[in-house]
């Protein structure tokens, strides 16, 4: 039985086509923009695929006939536009919009021609993408009007369905050890519909006879420490069991990856003190699937991904962020599987991916749906000639000597913790109007949790005001104590915290602003370990009847490094 063929569009480092690999289909062609891309395509797939934009389709039907007719078409056009980081609906959709309908223009083209032979197309985007398609494409409005005149098709009728035919699916339901979620879209062509593929996962929540959600850890566990030394011990690959590679051949994973102590406590402070957005996990909950790989390769984020490191080291280097090897891994693939390029380009060509076991389970669903046989165990293309491929291994424990800067003028926004719902914030600027910094340090108090609640600046020495009230607080003398003997002694000017924030480091006796707020948090939770409620008596400083004792010492704290660096 000859094998069923595929063509990619889009086909980045070609996750999809692996996924339709594995079970046995036969990569025809791959078409991307981007060299890295090709070359790791072309290396993966065996094709002889060349750079090309997609673009070149849109209004060009010779090109479309001149791609290979094949029985499925693949596609996942770029999604930064319609994605996450772009909620406020400001970014411009038309680039997105038209990179997918040119990928439907081959589709309806060779869906359409005579004696067609495609058996079903698959397109792949972020699940934000489903709100901004239209139920149906015409003919007309994929441009293709004269095309369908030339072949007896009226013009206006639907050339591609879209409603019924998209939905969101997440790869950890298809096994793959990460949650992410991407709309998909597409049709079996003789049944004329799509088919959803059958879970092989589930989350804990869910009662189903299916295994659980596959983790973090089940990768973690499997693939070797990336402090190892070289070896020819054989590893086995954490997706696929059956593979098996000598561990001095396993590339990308077996270099440092350590961050400065400055990178991991920035990305630690937004992913579990972030103003107003959830706690997340720090560092990674390996007993989860894990968070959704992205395209940058960055350890000072909320969307980081970050583990302690199998290092014996404290503050730089604790933490690390994922091998290159790894975040492949995760998102499935073959550990015998290369990217090409630079580090950088190696962390696109993998966040960009689509998981392969997406791609597997709708190629088998395809099968069933043409009653062939489907592999039971993936086919796994074997470790091939690793010539020209940048390996990333070094086995050298890194060097911190190079101390990351923030630029000149960076802004500064922190509070030491939320709590009651209320957060205290030092800043350098004015956060209810996100204006440049001045110069001058600002204390104030946010009621809530959500961007645009109420704020509530506070003057300078406003402190001053608040000692009656912390002298009646159990140990609140204690406190005062503190703060005015030995603490305030380390607040230094206001640009030399302005200085010391953009060096990312203290200096001269000073502490360094975040320094700053995490000495405050730690006082406060010292004096208030039960976080205890107390009312304000005759003083109103709050707006609220109730405070958690901590943030009245907050409030104290925060206003008192913005006073004294103002006026010194």
């Amino acid at each position: 039985m000859q094998p069923l063929t595929l063509i990619d569009l889009f086909c980045g480092a070609g996750g999809f086509s692996e996924g339709f690999a594995q079970q046995g289909f036969k990569v025809l062609l791959g078409i991307d923009n981007w060299r890295p891309a090709i070359d790791s395509f072309n290396h993966n797939h065996g094709t002889n695929s060349r750079v090309m934009d997609v673009l070149e389709l849109k209004d060009d039907i010779a090109k479309i006939n001149a791609l290979p007719d094949s029985d499925v078409i693949l596609g996942s056009p770029p999604c930064v536009s319609f994605s996450s980081s772009n909620r406020s609906g400001k970014a411009d959709k038309s680039l997105g919009l038209t990179l997918i309908e040119t990928f439907l223009r081959v589709v309806a083209v060779k869906k359409h021609q005579p004696n067609s032979c495609l058996k079903a197309w698959f397109m792949e985007n972020v699940s934000r993408s489903a709100h901004h398609l239209p139920e149906f494409y015409t003919f007309e409005k994929l441009g293709l009007s004269d095309w369908a005149s030339t072949h007896d098709i009226d013009p206006a009728a639907i050339a591609v369905q879209i409603a019924g035919n998209m939905v969101i699916i997440n790869s950890a339901d298809m096994g793959s050890p990460q949650s992410r979620k991407r709309a998909v879209c597409g049709e079996i062509v003789h049944i004329g519909h799509f088919v959803v593929p059958n879970k092989t996962h589930r989350s804990i929540k869910e009662d189903e006879l299916l295994p659980l959600h596959r983790t973090l850890d089940d990768i973690r566990s499997v693939l070797p420490r990336p402090d190892m030394e070289r070896s020819e011990v054989a590893v086995r690959d954490p997706n696929y069991s059956h593979v098996r590679i000598p561990q001095s051949q396993l590339t990308d994973h077996f270099y440092d990856t350590g961050l400065y102590r400055t990178e991991w406590l920035n990305s630690r402070h937004l992913k579990v003190n972030h103003p107003f957005m959830g706690t997340m996990s720090f560092p990674e909950d390996g007993s989860r699937p894990s968070r959704t790989i992205t395209a940058t390769k960055i350890g000072t984020s909320r969307e980081a991904l970050i583990y302690r490191s199998e290092r014996d080291r404290v503050g730089d280097g604790e933490y690390r962020t994922p091998t290159v090897r790894e975040a492949a891994s995760i998102m499935g693939f073959p550990i015998s599987y290369q990217f090409l390029g630079s580090e950088g380009a190696k962390w696109r060509l993998v966040g960009n991916a689509v998981c392969p076991a997406l791609g597997r389970a709708l190629a088998a669903t395809l099968l069933n749906g043409l009653q062939r046989p489907i592999n039971e165990q993936p086919e796994i293309r074997p470790l091939g000639i690793l010539t020209g491929v940048l390996n990333l291994n070094t086995y050298i424990e890194k060097i911190f000597d190079e101390q990351p800067t923030r630029n000149k003028g960076s802004r500064f926004r922190r509070h030491p913790f939320k709590n009651g719902n209320l957060t205290i914030t030092l800043s350098n600027y004015d956060i209810t109007t996100s204006g440049a910094s001045n110069g001058q340090w600002l204390s104030s108090v946010q009621y809530g949790n959500g961007d645009g609640f109420p704020s509530v600046e506070y003057p300078d020495g406003f402190f001053d005001s608040m000692e009656p009230m912390i002298k009646k607080l159990p140990n609140g003398e204690e406190f005062l104590q503190i703060i005015n003997n030995g603490f305030s002694e380390r607040i230094a000017t206001a640009s030399a915290l302005q200085s010391m924030y953009e060096a990312q480091r203290s200096f001269d006796g000073y502490l360094e602003p975040t320094e700053l707020i995490e000495e405050v948090a730690r006082l406060a939770e010292r004096f208030d370990p039960d976080q205890e409620l107390v009312g304000q008596g005759d003083q109103v400083i709050f707006r609220k009847l109730l405070i958690p004792k901590r943030q009245i010492l907050a409030l104290y704290a925060v206003n008192k490094i913005a006073s004294i660096a103002n006026k010194r």
